[in-house]
C-alpha cells in the first residue's frame, strides 16, 4: 500500500533485507508528526486526532494526541543534536504553555488534572511521555522557556506523583516524571519517593529470563519491551547512572536474547498481549538495546528488526489516506482495541523512535544489515520464567508462541468466564495469525463441556518448560470457568503440554475430574480462506476422529476478514488425556501432521509418541512433577 509522504529511496546496499535507513526513519518521524498536527487546537495543547473516543474522554484524548507526538518529536530532535528545522519544539513549547495555564477547566486548551488511576487517571500516563521528551529536549526546549512555565508545568505533572497508579507498570509513570524533575533540578523528598517505590516494585515483579510480570500478577506482554525495561534503561541511560544502566541494561540483554526471536521474517511481532495497536512500539526495547549497548544482537541483526517492523506495518495499510495511525494493526481493527483506546493511542509506537538516540554514525546504522534471528535457522527456545515456548522456522519465516503462563487475571481478582480474553487466554499465539474475536469460535483453545456449556481458560499456572537441540516443552494447569451455569465445577481441572518439534506442536492434555458425560473440543490456528498459511489440527488420541471439523469465524482476525478454524472434539469424564498434533505452516515443504507420527502410546497418565522424521520419541508423565523427555535413537 502507498505511504501519503515521502521517503527517501531503499538502500539495498547497507540495508539488503528492508531497504530503510536511518532517513527514512526521519522520514517516518516528520509525516507522522505533519499529519497529526493537522489536528490541534489552536495553541498547540491538544491535538483531537479524529475517531471514536476513548473511555477517558475527548479533553484527554487531546492530552495523549499531544503527549505521544512530543514523544517522537523528542527522540527526532534529540537524536539530530538540536537540530529542528521544522520548528516542532517551538510548537510543543507553546502547547505545554497553554495546556498548563489552568489545569482541569473546561476551555480549548486546558489540560485535564493528573488524578488516581480510577478516577481520571489517563493523563498519567500521557506525563511520562511529557517528562521524557522534556528531559530529552531539555537544552533546547525546557531551558529557554519563560520559568513560570516551567513551574506551573512541574506542578501540573507533580500529580502523577501525588495520585495512585494502576497497579502495574504505571508506577513507571511517577518514576519518569520524578527521573525528569531531578534532572533539571528539582528533586526532592517526592521525587525521591516516588522513584524509590516503582524500583521496589519493579524488583519484585521480575520472573526471570528477563521479563518482569506486569503487576503482582502473571500479565506477560509487549510492556515488557516497551513499559518495564524502557523506561528505567532510558532514565539510566540519559542520568549516565553507570550501576542502574548495567542493573537494568543487563536484564534488557536478557530479555532480548529471547524477545528478539519474537520478530518474524516478514517484520511482524507477535499478535498476544493488549495494547497491539502501539504495533511498532514493539521493537522499541531492541532499539534501546543497541543505542545503550546492553544488546546480545549485532548492529546490523538489530537494525533488521526494528526496520522491519516499521516497514511491516507501513507497507500493509497502518496509516489512513492523510498519514495518521489508525486503530488496529494494519488498517482499522476494533477487536485488537481495548476500552482505553483513543484516536490517539497508536502514538505509543512513537516509543520506536528512540532508535533514533543512535546518532548517524552509530554502527547501528552504519553496519549492513544482518538476518533476524527467525532467519538463520529454524529455534525453540523456552523461557521458564515467564512460562512461554517459542517456536520459528527458517523456511517461512513464521514465530508461535505457545503460552503457558502468561493471563491477565490479578491476584486478588476471581477467575471469571465473562472477563475472558483472547489475547492472553489462548494456547499459541503467532507472527502470522491473531486470536479471533470473543464471539467467534476460540482459535488455539481447549474447552471442556459441562452439560453443553462451554469452559474458558482464565488463570493460568506454568509447570515447567525446557528445551533442547531442535525441540522444547512448556506446560501449565488451569481450572476450567463457566459463564453459564455454575461458575466451575469442583476437582476439575485441565493439564496442558506443548512439545514443539521442527514446526510441528505435540499438545497433550489430561483433563481431571470432569463428570460423566462431560465433552472436551480442541482448536488449532485461525487462517483466512485467501491466505498461504496453512492451519493443520491432526487427533491422535482421546477424539472422535483423528480429522478435524471446521468452524467459521466470520468476524475473522487482525490478519483477515474472514477466518475458519480446525475443531476436534472427544468425551470426557474422570480422567481422561487427549493428544493432538497442530501445524502453522507457508510453503510446499511444509509437514503433515497425519504422518509425523508413527507411534503413540498412553499408559497410567504417561504419554509416548515417536517421531516419524527421526525416531525420536518424547514422553510426558502427567501429575506432580511433570516430566517432559525426549530422547534420539
Amino acid at each position: 500500500m502507498s505511504i501519503p509522504f515521502e521517503l527517501p529511496a531503499d538502500d539495498h546496499d547497507i540495508s539488503p533485507r528492508t531497504g530503510y535507513t536511518r532517513a527514512h526513519w526521519e522520514a517516518v518521524a516528520d509525516g507522522l508528526l505533519t499529519a497529526a498536527w493537522r489536528w490541534a487546537t489552536p495553541a498547540g495543547a491538544l491535538l483531537h486526532l479524529p475517531g471514536r473516543p476513548s473511555r477517558s474522554g475527548v479533553r484527554s484524548d487531546g492530552l495523549e494526541g499531544y503527549a505521544r507526538t512530543f514523544l517522537a518529536a523528542a527522540f527526532r530532535v534529540a537524536g539530530a543534536d538540536g537540530d529542528d528545522p521544522r520548528n516542532l519544539l517551538e510548537r510543543y513549547a507553546a502547547g505545554l504553555a497553554a495546556g498548563t495555564r489552568t489545569p482541569g477547566r473546561d476551555d480549548t486548551e486546558s489540560w485535564p488534572e493528573i488524578l488516581d488511576f480510577d478516577v481520571q487517571g489517563q493523563p498519567m500516563v500521557e506525563s511520562a511521555s511529557v517528562a521524557l521528551g522534556l528531559r530529552l529536549t531539555a537544552p533546547w526546549l525546557w531551558d529557554k522557556i519563560d520559568s513560570g512555565v516551567q513551574d506551573r508545568a512541574e506542578e501540573w505533572l507533580r500529580g502523577a506523583l501525588r495520585h495512585t497508579p494502576a497497579p502495574n507498570n504505571w508506577y513507571l509513570f511517577p518514576y519518569t516524571v520524578a527521573g525528569f524533575l531531578e534532572s533539571v533540578g528539582r528533586g526532592d523528598a517526592e521525587t525521591a519517593a516516588a522513584r524509590e517505590r516503582a524500583l521496589d516494585l519493579l524488583e519484585s515483579w521480575y520472573r526471570g529470563d528477563g521479563w518482569y510480570a506486569d503487576g503482582d500478577g502473571r500479565a506477560f506482554d509487549h510492556y515488557n519491551g516497551w513499559a518495564l525495561h524502557l523506561y528505567p534503561v532510558l532514565d539510566a541511560h540519559l542520568a549516565g547512572d553507570a550501576d542502574a544502566l548495567a542493573h537494568h541494561g543487563g536484564r534488557l540483554r536478557a530479555h532480548l536474547d529471547g524477545f528478539s526471536l519474537m520478530f518474524g521474517a516478514d517484520g511482524a511481532p507477535l499478535h498476544y498481549g493488549r495494547s497491539l495497536t502501539y504495533r511498532f512500539a514493539a521493537s522499541a526495547a531492541v532499539s534501546l538495546g543497541a543505542v545503550t549497548g546492553h544488546t546480545p544482537l549485532t548492529p546490523g541483526a538489530s537494525r533488521r528488526i526494528v526496520s522491519g517492523s516499521l516497514r511491516h506495518f507501513l507497507d500493509r495499510g497502518a496509516l489512513t489516506p492523510d498519514g495518521l495511525l489508525s486503530l488496529g494493526w494494519y488498517g482499522p481493527h476494533e477487536a485488537s482495541l481495548q476500552e482505553y483506546s483513543g484516536p490517539a493511542s497508536p502514538y505509543w509506537a512513537s516509543k520506536a523512535f528512540v532508535t533514533l538516540l543512535a546518532p548517524a554514525d552509530h554502527p547501528l546504522w552504519t553496519d549492513t544489515e544482518e538476518p533476524a534471528p527467525v532467519e538463520e535457522t529454524d529455534r525453540v527456545l523456552s523461557l521458564p520464567g515467564p512460562g512461554l515456548l517459542l517456536q520459528s522456522t527458517r523456511a517461512d519465516g513464521t514465530v508461535r508462541l505457545h503460552n503457558h503462563g502468561s493471563d491477565h487475571v490479578r491476584p486478588h481478582e476471581g477467575e471469571s468466564a465473562a472477563d475472558d480474553d483472547p489475547h492472553y487466554g489462548r494456547l499459541a499465539y503467532s507472527t502470522r495469525t491473531g486470536p479471533t474475536a470473543p464471539a467467534n469460535v476460540a482459535d488455539n483453545h481447549l474447552s471442556v463441556e459441562v452439560a453443553g456449556r462451554p469452559s474458558v481458560r482464565r488463570r493460568v499456572h506454568p509447570l515447567g518448560a525446557g528445551h533442547g537441540d531442535g525441540w522444547g516443552w512448556a506446560a501449565s494447569w488451569h481450572r476450567p470457568v463457566f459463564a453459564a451455569g455454575p461458575p466451575m465445577v469442583p476437582g476439575l481441572t485441565v493439564e496442558s503440554v506443548t512439545v514443539a518439534h521442527g514446526g510441528l506442536e505435540l499438545r497433550a492434555h489430561r483433563v481431571v475430574g470432569a463428570p460423566p458425560g462431560s465433552r472436551v473440543t480442541l482448536t488449532g490456528w485461525a487462517t483466512g480462506p485467501e491466505e498461504p498459511t496453512v492451519s493443520a489440527l491432526h487427533g491422535l488420541y482421546g477424539w472422535d476422529t483423528p480429522a478435524p471439523e471446521t468452524l467459521p469465524a466470520p468476524q475473522g482476525t487482525a490478519w483477515t476478514p474472514w477466518a475458519h478454524v480446525p475443531r476436534l472434539t472427544g468425551g470426557c469424564g474422570g480422567t481422561t488425556v487427549h493428544l493432538a498434533l497442530a501445524s502453522l505452516t507457508t510453503g510446499p515443504d511444509a509437514p503433515s501432521p497425519e504422518d509425523a507420527v508413527t507411534d503413540v502410546r498412553v499408559e497410567d497418565g504417561t504419554v509416548e509418541v515417536t517421531w516419524a522424521a527421526d525416531g525420536s520419541r518424547t514422553r510426558v508423565s502427567f501429575g506432580r512433577p511433570l516430566e517432559v523427555r525426549h530422547t534420539r535413537p
